[in-house]
Protein backbone atom coordinates (compact mmCIF):
# COMPACT_ATOMS: atom_id res chain seq x y z
CA UNK A 1 0.00 0.00 0.00
CA UNK A 2 1.34 3.44 -0.88
CA UNK A 3 2.49 5.43 2.17
CA UNK A 4 0.26 8.38 1.22
CA UNK A 5 -2.76 6.08 1.24
CA UNK A 6 -1.75 4.56 4.56
CA UNK A 7 -1.36 8.00 6.05
CA UNK A 8 -4.76 9.24 4.86
CA UNK A 9 -7.12 10.06 7.73
CA UNK A 10 -6.44 9.13 11.35
CA UNK A 11 -3.92 6.55 12.60
CA UNK A 12 -4.65 2.92 11.65
CA UNK A 13 -6.84 1.07 14.12
CA UNK A 14 -8.62 4.10 15.58
CA UNK A 15 -11.68 3.58 13.37
CA UNK A 16 -13.05 0.07 12.89
CA UNK A 17 -15.33 0.63 9.88
CA UNK A 18 -15.45 3.26 7.13
CA UNK A 19 -18.75 3.40 5.24
CA UNK A 20 -17.78 4.27 1.64
CA UNK A 21 -20.35 6.26 -0.37
CA UNK A 22 -19.67 7.56 -3.90
CA UNK A 23 -22.19 10.26 -4.87
CA UNK A 24 -23.21 11.67 -8.25
CA UNK A 25 -26.54 13.54 -8.63
CA UNK A 26 -28.16 11.42 -5.91
CA UNK A 27 -30.49 13.92 -4.23
CA UNK A 28 -33.59 11.72 -4.79
CA UNK A 29 -32.22 8.93 -2.59
CA UNK A 30 -29.41 10.42 -0.52
CA UNK A 31 -31.50 11.37 2.54
CA UNK A 32 -32.72 7.81 3.01
CA UNK A 33 -29.27 6.39 2.30
CA UNK A 34 -27.48 8.57 4.90
CA UNK A 35 -30.26 8.10 7.44
CA UNK A 36 -29.52 4.36 7.23
CA UNK A 37 -25.90 5.08 8.27
CA UNK A 38 -27.20 7.06 11.25
CA UNK A 39 -29.50 4.14 12.24
CA UNK A 40 -26.74 1.48 12.41
CA UNK A 41 -26.67 -0.48 15.68
CA UNK A 42 -22.86 -1.03 15.44
CA UNK A 43 -21.33 -0.25 18.83
CA UNK A 44 -17.68 0.18 17.79
CA UNK A 45 -16.08 3.12 15.97
CA UNK A 46 -17.49 3.95 12.56
CA UNK A 47 -16.99 6.84 10.13
CA UNK A 48 -18.70 7.89 6.91
CA UNK A 49 -16.53 8.74 3.90
CA UNK A 50 -18.36 10.43 1.02
CA UNK A 51 -16.92 11.48 -2.31
CA UNK A 52 -19.16 13.83 -4.29
CA UNK A 53 -18.27 13.34 -7.96
CA UNK A 54 -19.29 16.57 -9.76
CA UNK A 55 -22.96 16.51 -8.69
CA UNK A 56 -25.07 19.29 -10.22
CA UNK A 57 -28.15 18.75 -8.03
CA UNK A 58 -28.77 19.28 -4.32
CA UNK A 59 -26.54 16.38 -3.16
CA UNK A 60 -23.92 18.66 -1.52
CA UNK A 61 -26.58 20.33 0.69
CA UNK A 62 -27.96 16.95 1.81
CA UNK A 63 -24.41 15.77 2.64
CA UNK A 64 -23.76 18.96 4.68
CA UNK A 65 -26.98 18.46 6.65
CA UNK A 66 -26.18 14.81 7.48
CA UNK A 67 -22.56 15.64 8.35
CA UNK A 68 -23.80 17.74 11.28
CA UNK A 69 -26.35 15.14 12.37
CA UNK A 70 -23.96 12.18 12.16
CA UNK A 71 -21.11 13.97 13.91
CA UNK A 72 -23.52 14.94 16.72
CA UNK A 73 -24.19 11.20 17.03
CA UNK A 74 -20.45 10.45 17.24
CA UNK A 75 -19.88 9.35 13.63
CA UNK A 76 -17.12 11.38 11.94
CA UNK A 77 -17.87 12.35 8.31
CA UNK A 78 -15.16 12.94 5.70
CA UNK A 79 -16.33 14.65 2.51
CA UNK A 80 -14.26 14.90 -0.65
CA UNK A 81 -15.36 16.26 -4.00
CA UNK A 82 -14.54 16.56 -7.65
CA UNK A 83 -15.59 20.12 -8.46
CA UNK A 84 -14.85 19.99 -12.18
CA UNK A 85 -17.59 20.03 -14.82
CA UNK A 86 -17.31 16.32 -15.59
CA UNK A 87 -17.72 13.36 -13.22
CA UNK A 88 -14.73 10.98 -13.14
CA UNK A 89 -16.86 7.87 -12.63
CA UNK A 90 -17.79 5.37 -9.93
CA UNK A 91 -14.38 3.66 -9.73
CA UNK A 92 -12.59 6.97 -9.19
CA UNK A 93 -15.16 8.17 -6.62
CA UNK A 94 -14.92 4.94 -4.60
CA UNK A 95 -11.12 5.00 -4.63
CA UNK A 96 -11.10 8.63 -3.43
CA UNK A 97 -13.59 7.87 -0.64
CA UNK A 98 -11.40 4.96 0.49
CA UNK A 99 -8.15 6.93 0.37
CA UNK A 100 -9.54 9.77 2.49
CA UNK A 101 -10.94 7.32 5.08
CA UNK A 102 -9.10 5.44 7.82
CA UNK A 103 -11.21 2.45 8.96
CA UNK A 104 -9.69 -1.01 9.29
CA UNK A 105 -12.71 -2.34 7.36
CA UNK A 106 -14.60 -0.90 4.40
CA UNK A 107 -18.38 -1.08 4.06
CA UNK A 108 -19.53 -0.13 0.56
CA UNK A 109 -22.85 1.64 0.11
CA UNK A 110 -24.32 3.08 -3.08
CA UNK A 111 -26.00 6.46 -2.66
CA UNK A 112 -29.34 5.11 -3.93
CA UNK A 113 -29.48 2.15 -1.52
CA UNK A 114 -30.51 1.77 2.12
CA UNK A 115 -28.83 -0.34 4.85
CA UNK A 116 -30.75 -2.27 7.50
CA UNK A 117 -29.70 -1.22 11.05
CA UNK A 118 -27.72 -4.44 11.71
CA UNK A 119 -25.75 -4.45 8.45
CA UNK A 120 -22.39 -3.07 9.63
CA UNK A 121 -22.45 -5.14 12.83
CA UNK A 122 -23.21 -8.49 11.14
CA UNK A 123 -20.79 -8.03 8.24
CA UNK A 124 -18.04 -6.82 10.57
CA UNK A 125 -18.48 -9.97 12.69
CA UNK A 126 -18.07 -12.10 9.54
CA UNK A 127 -15.14 -10.06 8.18
CA UNK A 128 -12.96 -10.37 11.29
CA UNK A 129 -13.22 -14.17 10.89
CA UNK A 130 -12.31 -14.03 7.17
CA UNK A 131 -9.66 -11.35 6.54
CA UNK A 132 -9.14 -12.07 2.80
CA UNK A 133 -12.81 -12.05 1.88
CA UNK A 134 -15.42 -10.00 0.17
CA UNK A 135 -18.48 -10.37 2.39
CA UNK A 136 -21.91 -9.78 0.86
CA UNK A 137 -25.48 -10.13 2.13
CA UNK A 138 -28.98 -10.86 0.93
CA UNK A 139 -31.01 -7.97 -0.48
CA UNK A 140 -34.54 -6.71 -0.97
CA UNK A 141 -35.15 -5.20 -4.39
CA UNK A 142 -37.00 -1.91 -4.81
CA UNK A 143 -39.40 -1.88 -6.67
CA UNK A 144 -40.09 -5.49 -5.58
CA UNK A 145 -41.14 -6.84 -8.99
CA UNK A 146 -38.02 -5.59 -10.83
CA UNK A 147 -35.32 -8.15 -11.80
CA UNK A 148 -37.03 -11.04 -9.99
CA UNK A 149 -34.75 -13.79 -11.38
CA UNK A 150 -31.63 -11.77 -10.62
CA UNK A 151 -32.75 -11.07 -7.03
CA UNK A 152 -33.55 -14.75 -6.50
CA UNK A 153 -30.09 -15.63 -7.81
CA UNK A 154 -28.35 -13.10 -5.50
CA UNK A 155 -30.18 -14.38 -2.43
CA UNK A 156 -30.19 -18.14 -3.03
CA UNK A 157 -26.70 -19.05 -4.25
CA UNK A 158 -25.13 -21.72 -2.03
CA UNK A 159 -21.75 -21.16 -0.37
CA UNK A 160 -20.06 -23.22 -3.14
CA UNK A 161 -21.93 -21.40 -5.92
CA UNK A 162 -20.56 -18.05 -4.72
CA UNK A 163 -17.32 -19.35 -6.28
CA UNK A 164 -18.59 -21.63 -9.07
CA UNK A 165 -21.09 -19.19 -10.63
CA UNK A 166 -18.66 -16.30 -11.09
CA UNK A 167 -18.76 -16.68 -14.91
CA UNK A 168 -22.49 -16.06 -15.31
CA UNK A 169 -23.84 -12.92 -16.94
CA UNK A 170 -25.06 -11.51 -13.63
CA UNK A 171 -21.61 -10.29 -12.60
CA UNK A 172 -20.16 -10.72 -9.08
CA UNK A 173 -21.92 -13.41 -7.04
CA UNK A 174 -22.08 -10.94 -4.16
CA UNK A 175 -23.24 -7.62 -5.56
CA UNK A 176 -21.07 -4.53 -5.11
CA UNK A 177 -23.44 -2.44 -2.94
CA UNK A 178 -23.30 -5.24 -0.32
CA UNK A 179 -19.48 -5.54 -0.20
CA UNK A 180 -17.60 -5.43 3.08
CA UNK A 181 -13.85 -6.15 3.29
CA UNK A 182 -10.68 -5.22 5.13
CA UNK A 183 -8.74 -2.19 3.94
CA UNK A 184 -5.55 -4.26 3.87
CA UNK A 185 -7.10 -6.81 1.52
CA UNK A 186 -8.60 -4.08 -0.67
CA UNK A 187 -5.15 -2.60 -1.31
CA UNK A 188 -3.67 -6.06 -1.83
CA UNK A 189 -6.14 -6.65 -4.66
CA UNK A 190 -5.47 -3.14 -6.04
CA UNK A 191 -7.93 -0.30 -6.42
CA UNK A 192 -11.00 0.00 -8.68
CA UNK A 193 -10.49 0.63 -12.37
CA UNK A 194 -10.92 4.36 -13.03
CA UNK A 195 -11.84 4.09 -16.72
CA UNK A 196 -15.16 5.80 -15.98
CA UNK A 197 -18.46 5.35 -17.77
CA UNK A 198 -18.91 1.96 -19.40
CA UNK A 199 -16.28 0.15 -17.28
CA UNK A 200 -17.57 -2.69 -15.03
CA UNK A 201 -15.22 -1.67 -12.19
CA UNK A 202 -16.90 -4.01 -9.68
CA UNK A 203 -16.59 -7.08 -11.94
CA UNK A 204 -12.93 -6.34 -12.74
CA UNK A 205 -12.11 -5.92 -9.04
CA UNK A 206 -14.02 -9.12 -8.20
CA UNK A 207 -12.04 -11.10 -10.79
CA UNK A 208 -8.72 -9.74 -9.45
CA UNK A 209 -9.87 -10.64 -5.93
CA UNK A 210 -10.50 -14.25 -7.01
CA UNK A 211 -7.21 -14.45 -8.93
CA UNK A 212 -5.38 -13.47 -5.73
CA UNK A 213 -7.11 -16.29 -3.82
CA UNK A 214 -9.74 -14.15 -2.07
CA UNK A 215 -12.75 -15.80 -0.44
CA UNK A 216 -16.39 -14.92 -1.15
CA UNK A 217 -18.94 -15.08 1.66
CA UNK A 218 -22.50 -13.93 2.20
CA UNK A 219 -24.23 -13.08 5.47
CA UNK A 220 -27.60 -14.81 5.07
CA UNK A 221 -29.72 -11.91 6.25
CA UNK A 222 -31.38 -9.23 4.15
CA UNK A 223 -29.22 -6.22 5.05
CA UNK A 224 -29.77 -3.90 2.07
CA UNK A 225 -32.62 -2.33 0.15
CA UNK A 226 -31.22 -2.47 -3.40
CA UNK A 227 -32.82 0.02 -5.76
CA UNK A 228 -33.47 -0.51 -9.45
CA UNK A 229 -33.86 2.63 -11.59
CA UNK A 230 -32.86 3.84 -15.07
CA UNK A 231 -30.14 6.24 -13.82
CA UNK A 232 -28.11 3.47 -12.11
CA UNK A 233 -24.45 3.36 -13.23
CA UNK A 234 -24.84 -0.35 -14.06
CA UNK A 235 -26.89 0.55 -17.13
CA UNK A 236 -23.99 2.44 -18.72
CA UNK A 237 -21.88 -0.73 -19.10
CA UNK A 238 -22.25 -2.44 -22.47
CA UNK A 239 -23.21 -6.11 -22.41
CA UNK A 240 -20.49 -6.82 -24.98
CA UNK A 241 -17.82 -5.36 -22.65
CA UNK A 242 -18.95 -7.63 -19.83
CA UNK A 243 -19.18 -10.62 -22.21
CA UNK A 244 -15.54 -10.16 -23.30
CA UNK A 245 -14.28 -9.91 -19.71
CA UNK A 246 -16.26 -13.03 -18.76
CA UNK A 247 -14.93 -15.09 -21.68
CA UNK A 248 -11.34 -14.14 -20.85
CA UNK A 249 -11.82 -14.98 -17.17
CA UNK A 250 -13.41 -18.34 -18.07
CA UNK A 251 -10.49 -19.13 -20.37
CA UNK A 252 -7.89 -18.21 -17.72
CA UNK A 253 -9.57 -19.89 -14.74
CA UNK A 254 -11.17 -23.00 -16.24
CA UNK A 255 -10.48 -23.76 -19.89
CA UNK A 256 -6.71 -23.42 -19.52
CA UNK A 257 -6.71 -26.64 -17.46
CA UNK A 258 -9.27 -28.60 -19.53
CA UNK A 259 -8.15 -30.78 -22.45
CA UNK A 260 -11.63 -30.85 -24.03
CA UNK A 261 -15.21 -29.84 -23.22
CA UNK A 262 -18.80 -29.67 -24.50
CA UNK A 263 -20.84 -26.46 -24.87
CA UNK A 264 -24.38 -27.07 -23.60
CA UNK A 265 -26.61 -25.07 -26.00
CA UNK A 266 -26.32 -25.36 -29.78
CA UNK A 267 -28.30 -22.12 -30.16
CA UNK A 268 -27.30 -18.48 -30.33
CA UNK A 269 -25.56 -18.18 -26.94
CA UNK A 270 -23.58 -21.41 -27.26
CA UNK A 271 -22.40 -20.53 -30.76
CA UNK A 272 -21.48 -17.00 -29.65
CA UNK A 273 -19.33 -18.44 -26.85
CA UNK A 274 -17.61 -20.78 -29.32
CA UNK A 275 -16.82 -17.90 -31.70
CA UNK A 276 -15.52 -15.75 -28.80
CA UNK A 277 -12.97 -18.33 -27.64
CA UNK A 278 -9.29 -18.21 -28.52
CA UNK A 279 -8.31 -20.56 -31.40
CA UNK A 280 -6.64 -22.93 -28.90
CA UNK A 281 -9.80 -23.17 -26.79
CA UNK A 282 -12.06 -23.54 -29.83
CA UNK A 283 -10.08 -26.66 -30.71
CA UNK A 284 -10.97 -28.15 -27.31
CA UNK A 285 -14.73 -28.03 -28.06
CA UNK A 286 -15.66 -31.64 -28.88
CA UNK A 287 -19.40 -31.00 -29.33
CA UNK A 288 -22.44 -28.85 -28.71
CA UNK A 289 -25.31 -30.54 -26.86
CA UNK A 290 -28.98 -29.60 -26.72
CA UNK A 291 -32.54 -30.91 -26.28
CA UNK A 292 -33.88 -29.30 -29.46
CA UNK A 293 -34.48 -32.11 -31.99
CA UNK A 294 -34.16 -29.71 -34.95
CA UNK A 295 -30.69 -28.56 -33.89
CA UNK A 296 -29.62 -32.14 -33.16
CA UNK A 297 -30.96 -33.30 -36.56
CA UNK A 298 -28.60 -30.83 -38.30
CA UNK A 299 -25.76 -32.95 -36.98
CA UNK A 300 -23.13 -30.26 -36.68
CA UNK A 301 -22.40 -26.52 -36.49
CA UNK A 302 -20.12 -25.05 -39.17
CA UNK A 303 -17.90 -22.18 -38.07
CA UNK A 304 -18.46 -20.07 -41.19
CA UNK A 305 -16.26 -17.14 -40.05
CA UNK A 306 -13.22 -19.41 -39.85
CA UNK A 307 -10.38 -18.91 -42.30
CA UNK A 308 -9.42 -22.56 -41.96
CA UNK A 309 -10.08 -24.85 -44.91
CA UNK A 310 -12.10 -26.97 -44.55
CA UNK A 311 -14.12 -24.90 -42.07
CA UNK A 312 -14.42 -26.46 -38.59
CA UNK A 313 -17.58 -28.52 -38.07
CA UNK A 314 -18.59 -29.21 -34.48
CA UNK A 315 -20.97 -32.14 -33.82
CA UNK A 316 -24.34 -31.45 -32.15
CA UNK A 317 -25.73 -34.21 -29.94
CA UNK A 318 -28.42 -34.79 -27.31
CA UNK A 319 -27.26 -33.82 -23.82
CA UNK A 320 -27.58 -37.45 -22.65
CA UNK A 321 -25.03 -38.53 -25.28
CA UNK A 322 -22.62 -35.68 -24.51
CA UNK A 323 -19.35 -35.98 -22.63
CA UNK A 324 -18.56 -33.71 -19.67
CA UNK A 325 -17.08 -31.34 -18.70
CA UNK A 326 -19.66 -28.80 -19.85
CA UNK A 327 -19.78 -25.04 -20.18
CA UNK A 328 -23.50 -24.37 -19.87
CA UNK A 329 -24.96 -21.51 -21.90
CA UNK A 330 -28.59 -22.13 -20.92
CA UNK A 331 -30.26 -19.48 -18.77
CA UNK A 332 -31.21 -20.81 -15.36
CA UNK A 333 -34.65 -20.50 -13.81
CA UNK A 334 -36.40 -19.91 -17.16
CA UNK A 335 -37.65 -23.30 -18.38
CA UNK A 336 -40.07 -24.17 -15.59
CA UNK A 337 -37.43 -26.48 -14.10
CA UNK A 338 -36.96 -28.61 -17.26
CA UNK A 339 -33.31 -27.65 -17.80
CA UNK A 340 -32.47 -28.07 -14.09
CA UNK A 341 -34.12 -31.53 -14.09
CA UNK A 342 -32.05 -32.58 -17.12
CA UNK A 343 -28.84 -31.37 -15.50
CA UNK A 344 -29.60 -33.11 -12.18
CA UNK A 345 -30.27 -36.36 -14.06
CA UNK A 346 -26.58 -36.54 -15.01
CA UNK A 347 -25.34 -36.47 -11.37
CA UNK A 348 -22.53 -34.03 -12.13
CA UNK A 349 -20.62 -31.77 -9.75
CA UNK A 350 -20.73 -28.02 -10.35
CA UNK A 351 -17.23 -26.55 -10.36
CA UNK A 352 -15.73 -29.82 -11.58
CA UNK A 353 -17.94 -31.33 -14.30
CA UNK A 354 -19.60 -28.11 -15.38
CA UNK A 355 -19.74 -24.35 -15.00
CA UNK A 356 -22.64 -22.04 -15.79
CA UNK A 357 -21.83 -19.26 -18.24
CA UNK A 358 -25.37 -17.79 -18.55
Amino acid sequence: MAEAERAAGSPPGSVQVSVIVPVHNSQCWLDECLKSVWEQDFKQTMELSIFNDASKDGSAEIIAKWKIKLEDAGVPVIVGSNDSAQPRGVGFAKNQAIMQSSGTYLCFLDSDDVMMPQRVRLQYEAAIQHPNSIIGCQVRREPPESTERYTRWINNLTEEQLLTQVFTSHGPTVIMPTWFCSREWFYQVGKFDEGGKGVPEDLLFFYKHLQKGGEVLRVNHCLLLYRYHPQAATHSVLEETIWNHRVKFLEDRVLSSWMSFTIWNAGKQGRKLYRSLSPANREKVTAFCDVDEKKIAKGFYTFEESEERPKPKIPICHFREATPPFIICVKQDLTGGAFETNLNMLNLKEGMDYYHFN
